[in-house]
C-alpha cells in the first residue's frame, strides 16, 4: 500500500512539473519539462550518493579503522538480508545519520561522530537498522528523486516569476497561478512521501534490530541534541534535512518527517506487540565497549580502543 501511495505521489510531482512546463510553452513546454525531469532523475540515479557524501565530507571506514561500528552494521545487514553497504563516518558533533545509494547493491550508510558518542550500542544499532530499513525499502532512490523534482519545480517557478512580462500577460493568469502554487504543492507532496517512508523505516528498524524501544530512545536523544547542536551542512543546504533520521530546526508544519513523539509512540506500541520489555537503566559508569550488548548477547566483549563508539573519546 505504501508503495502504491508513493508511486501516485511521485507521479503527481512529475505531473506538476509538466504543468509548469505547459504554463511556459504549451504542449511543447510540457514535453520538454518531462524530458528535463527524466534527465535529472537519470543523473541523480547515478550520482546522488557521491554528491551527498561529498557534501558532508564523509570518510569511508572498514573493519580495520572502525571495527566496532563497522561490525555492528555488518551484523544488522546480515539480519536484514542485505548486501553489506559502504559505511561512512562524518566528523561532526551534530547527532544524525542517513542512508544513500540507488539500490541495496550500491548503498551507503553514514553516522556522525556526535551520534556515536551520544548513544549506547543498542541505540546505535536501532538507528543503523532504521537506515538499513530505508535501503531495504529502496527509499534512498525514491527520496532523492523526489527532492530533485521538487527542487526543479521551485527553480522553474522562480524563473517564471522573474522573467514574466511586467503586465503578467507573458503566459496568462493560469500560468501565473501555476507558478505561485506549484512550489507549495510540490512541498506538500514531498512531505507526504517523506513521512510515509519514515514510518516504514522505523518499523523496519525495529524488526531488524529486534528492539524498537532502543530506536525510540535514540530518537529522543537525537531530537534533543539536534536542536541544541548546529548542523552547518543543513543550514547551507536545507534540502539535506530530509536525509537525516531526525531533521533539526524545522517547523513541524513544514517538516519532511513525522513528529518525533508520534514516531516514538508507534515504536513503543510495536515493542509491546513484540513483547520487548522496557530497558533497565544501567549505571552511567558502566563501560559500553567492554560489556555484552543487550541486542547482541552472544557478542564477545570488544577490547577498549580509541573509537568514536568509545564514550571516553568525545569529539
Amino acid at each position: 500500500m505504501n508503495g502504491l501511495k508513493t508511486l501516485m505521489l511521485l507521479s503527481a510531482l512529475t505531473a506538476l512539473f509538466m504543468v509548469l512546463g505547459y504554463a511556459f510553452g504549451g504542449a511543447g513546454g510540457a514535453a520538454l519539462a518531462l524530458l528535463v525531469a527524466a534527465g535529472m532523475n537519470l543523473f541523480t540515479f547515478w550520482n546522488a550518493d557521491k554528491i551527498v557524501l561529498r557534501m558532508h565530507h564523509a570518510r569511508e571506514v572498514d573493519g580495520r579503522t572502525e571495527p566496532e561500528f563497522y561490525g555492528l552494521v555488518q551484523q544488522l545487514a546480515e539480519r536484514a538480508g542485505l548486501p553489506m553497504p559502504k559505511v561512512y563516518m562524518i566528523d561532526s558533533p551534530h547527532p544524525n545519520a542517513f542512508a544513500t545509494g540507488r539500490n541495496p547493491e550500491n548503498a551507503a550508510v553514514a553516522a556522525t561522530t556526535g551520534l556515536l558518542s551520544m548513544l549506547n550500542r543498542d541505540e546505535i544499532a536501532g538507528v543503523m537498522a532504521h537506515e538499513l530499513g530505508h535501503v531495504r525499502n529502496r527509499d534512498t532512490l525514491i527520496m532523492t528523486m523526489v527532492a530533485t523534482i521538487a527542487g526543479a519545480i521551485s527553480m522553474l517557478a522562480n524563473f517564471g516569476l522573474f522573467f514574466r512580462n511586467g503586465d503578467g500577460r507573458g503566459f496568462g493568469f493560469a500560468g501565473i497561478l501555476a507558478v505561485l502554487v506549484a512550489p507549495f504543492a510540490a512541498m506538500i507532496v514531498q512531505m507526504a512521501i517523506s513521512r510515509t517512508r519514515e514510518y516504514g523505516a522505523d518499523r523496519a528498524g525495529g524488526e531488524i534490530s529486534g528492539n524498537p524501544r532502543a530506536l525510540a530512545s535514540a530518537l529522543r536523544k537525537i531530537a534533543s541534541g539536534a536542536e541544541r547542536i548546529p548542523n552547518p551542512v543543513a543550514e547551507r543546504n536545507p534540502a539535506a534535512a530530509q536525509l537525516y533520521i531526525v531533521p533539526a530546526h524545522v517547523s513541524q508544519l513544514f517538516s519532511t518527517h513525522p513528529a518525533t513523539e508520534s514516531r516514538i509512540a508507534a515504536l513503543e506500541q510495536m515493542a509491546a506487540g513484540m513483547g520487548v520489555l522496557p530497558e533497565v537503566a544501567l549505571p552511567s559508569t558502566m563501560p559500553r565497549n567492554g560489556c555484552r550488548s543487550a541486542l547482541f548477547p552472544h557478542d564477545r566483549p570488544v577490547p577498549r580502543r580509541s573509537s568514536a563508539l568509545d564514550p571516553h573519546n568525545r569529539h
